[in-house]
């Protein structure tokens, strides 16, 4: 009997190590088919979890019902499991270099508990080479134990995307691979059990990691092409926007859209990818000109907010500007690596008031990451309305709206284009 049957048959658990917005709905999928610990460090999300609650307010509540599984920061409970899934953060450091250190604590955590005939596999975002090179060593060194002798390691990459109800884990055909063959299969059959999409076997665990990293330099990059349209074009006064939707009546045209782009992925893995370059002297172009370019698009707004103060002959030193949205994309809660923070912070340099407001963040956790927090009543006077996420409940506002909290005169920033066309009154720009 193979491990994907003893799992079937609750003879032994499957662990879930990282409870955030990738660990979280794996865990639960799992475990409406077989038993699940789920594990996390911080002791009071693994509460709210216990009680129903998503700390990423991502699921309701009723996702967790029906779920045979336990939540925990101890680690000892995970001696109870031999199918080990670790989906822990990959972020960067402050000078855009990979930070592997929750995902070297995470292998440690595995490494002290992990037994004979056990598996590990890694859904964390790294460059290729990172499963085998960084993590295997720690687990091997702390267990005792032999890859592919003792334990099979593979690697799934994660594909969950936050704040889409449509393409979630189970209907996103799920990239699968092993450390050889009879551990790609086990890793295969064991995600088929809960991706109706069905797997594709990659031949390799770099190839997986590799798959993965690619997905988002690229549409980094695509997004990078646009923005620099957007800028140049500008330049020219024409609406990005229009020329998109002219350009856009072609059949193989890729449609994608300028703005900011932040979170925990398309603004973070293409790092990993030219770290990894580097290692062979190589040293990556075209992706870095793309993060280059999306990195400053927050401060090439603000350029261009300034401009259209002194333009309208309002005193830029504390003008009074209204940013809305300050999440890192529309209708989620997360704020981190939002780069609406730029823009924010480089309005503050020019000597700008700025108050922000967003239907999903939280202040307690703006403060944290940016030093500033929502402002808990709006003006009816601000010199600039600068719309800068898109977010469900904004798309339905019209230009009287920005009327009543604008002074006379009063510019609207619409960074997504959402109201082109439709402003008559007030200044206007978008990128």
């Amino acid at each position: 009997m193979d491990l994907y049957d003893k799992l079937l048959k609750k003879e032994t658990k499957l662990s879930v190590i990282g409870l955030g917005y990738v660990g979280l709905p794996i865990a639960l999928e799992f475990a409406r088919k077989i038993k699940v610990v789920g594990f996390d460090i911080k002791e009071d999300r693994v509460e709210m979890m216990r009680n129903h609650k998503d700390p990423s307010e991502e699921l309701s509540s009723e996702a967790f019902d029906g779920c045979d599984i336990t939540f925990t920061s101890n680690p000892e409970d995970l001696r109870e499991c031999s199918f080990h899934v670790v989906a822990v953060p990959t972020p960067i450091n402050s000078h855009n270099l990979p930070d592997l250190t929750p995902l070297i604590k995470a292998s440690e955590t595995v490494g002290r508990i992990l037994k004979p005939g056990d598996y590990v596999v890694y859904e964390s975002t790294v460059y290729p080479g990172a499963t085998e090179e960084d993590c295997v060593p720690i687990l091997e060194k702390l267990s005792g134990l032999k890859m592919g002798k003792d334990f099979k390691v593979g690697y799934s990459p994660e594909r969950i995307n936050p704040g889409d109800k449509v393409n979630t884990l189970t209907t996103v055909v799920k990239i699968v691979s092993g450390c050889d063959e009879e551990s790609l299969d086990v890793v295969a059959r064991t995600y088929e059990l809960v991706v109706s999409a069905g797997v594709h076997r990659a031949p390799t665990i770099k190839v997986a990691e590799a798959a993965k990293i690619i997905e988002n330099a690229q549409r980094d990059i695509n997004i990078a092409f646009m923005n620099e349209l957007s800028v140049i074009f500008n330049r020219m006064d024409v609406n990005i926007y229009d020329v998109l939707e002219a350009a856009g009546t072609k059949w193989n045209f890729l449609k994608f859209y300028p703005g900011l782009v932040g979170g925990h992925c398309i603004g973070i893995d293409p790092y990993y990818l030219t770290y990894k370059a580097e290692e062979f002297r190589y040293h990556a172009r075209v992706i870095n000109a793309g993060r280059y370019i999306n990195d400053s698009m927050g401060f090439y707004i603000a350029k261009q907010t300034v401009k259209k103060l002194i333009a309208a002959g309002k005193n830029v030193l504390h003008a009074r500007v209204l940013v809305m949205g300050t999440t890192f994309k529309e209708n989620v809660s997360d704020v981190r690596n939002s780069r609406v923070a730029d823009l924010v912070n480089e309005l503050k340099q020019y000597g700008v008031d700025v108050d922000v407001t967003d239907p999903y963040a939280n202040s307690m956790e703006l403060v944290k990451e940016y030093n500033y927090g929502l402002t808990e009543k709006l003006r009816d006077d601000y010199d600039v309305v600068i719309v800068a996420v898109s977010h469900q409940p904004y798309l339905d506002l019209n230009e009287e709206y920005f009327k009543k909290i604008t002074n006379d005169h009063g510019i609207l920033v619409d960074v997504k284009g959402i109201y082109r066309n439709r402003v008559k009154d007030l200044v206007y720009w978008s990128l």
